[in-house]
């Protein structure tokens, strides 16, 4: 397997690793292919010591990992990075194999506590000029995560990955977490790229109608499966769904009713069946809406 490693990533890496167990049983599979529009395979293969998602062939776990999505519909996957080293592994994975695109980015929890901010802006920019690489992110602000004492430096790396995007036409994906007024002040300021997709949207229906009207993408994870998610199933029921993207933010965020063990492209199904129930979409449509907002946002694989 390609190895990547950084302080950010063994952070993330852990997490996951304390959640982990078995894999999910894979899902029926989708009537039409539609893409994964975020997912970690550095973080999700092989990190769990036991099978590669679905029970594939542990030899070459991407491969297997994308030969079980394909097997149930997700035909296709964007590979995200958070830092420098899991955006070079990215590059590399999506030369590699034709299913798989990259986007390169510093995550907004990583920006504060690099020695030189600045320098890795520079290595992501000379990331973003790969023809492999279709998106600048996950990026954006995070007042989870990281307190008052870091964020100037979210947001400076916030105007400067917008400003990469743009310069290389490349979709800007954006992380927003308990931060919704700020990253619209900051792309509002800055200027949005010509597309804008906000992984794993996290909004109630105001703040979707916000970022719908300005002609952002939003793309929801498993989250809008869990029980608790009433008002995130609301922003889905007011997206349009040429505005839709679905993803895994995998080994995170794993859908019901499997919430709490380890997360992958081929549970993606599990996702897209809450979302037709909730935007009240006949399936067969919103994943062929799924499938062309995903070659509007990142082009063809």
């Amino acid at each position: 397997m390609l190895a990547t490693m950084s302080e950010q990533t063994e952070t993330r890496k852990q997490r996951a690793a304390r959640r982990a167990g078995e894999f999910p049983p894979a899902p029926e599979a989708l009537p039409r292919p539609v893409p994964d529009s975020h997912t970690h395979l550095d973080i999700t293969v092989g990190e769990y010591g036991g099978p590669v998602p679905g029970g594939g062939d542990a030899g070459d776990p991407v491969a297997a990992a994308i030969e079980v999505a394909a097997a149930v519909g997700v035909d296709r996957l964007v590979q995200v990075g958070v830092d420098v080293p899991s955006s070079r592994w990215g590059v590399e994975v999506a030369r590699r194999y034709p299913a798989v695109l990259a986007t390169v980015a510093l995550h907004p929890n990583e920006a504060p506590r690099l020695a030189d901010l600045d320098e890795a802006l520079r290595e992501i920019e000379a990331l973003a000029a790969d023809d492999r690489v279709r998106g600048v992110g996950e990026t954006g602000m995070d007042f989870f995560r990281t307190g008052d004492e870091g964020r100037a430096a979210q947001e400076e790396s916030f105007r400067a990955h917008i400003a990469i995007a743009r310069r290389h036409g490349r979709a800007l994906v954006i992380h927003d977490r308990d931060a919704h007024a700020d990253v619209l002040r900051i792309v509002d300021d800055e200027g949005a790229p010509d597309t804008v997709v906000m992984h794993c949207f996290s909004g109630d229906a105001d703040f979707a109608r916000e970022c719908v009207r300005r002609g952002f993408l939003l793309s929801f994870a498993g989250t809008v499966t869990f029980g608790s998610a009433g008002a995130l199933r609301e922003a889905a029921a007011v997206t349009p769904i040429d505005q839709l993207l679905v993803e895994t933010d995998a080994p995170y965020l794993t859908p019901m009713p499997y919430r709490g063990r380890p997360n992958a492209s081929y549970l993606i199904p599990l996702t897209v069946r809450s979302l037709a129930a909730t935007t009240g979409a006949d399936l067969d449509e919103l994943c062929a809406a799924i499938s062309a907002n995903g070659e509007r946002a990142f082009g063809p694989w």
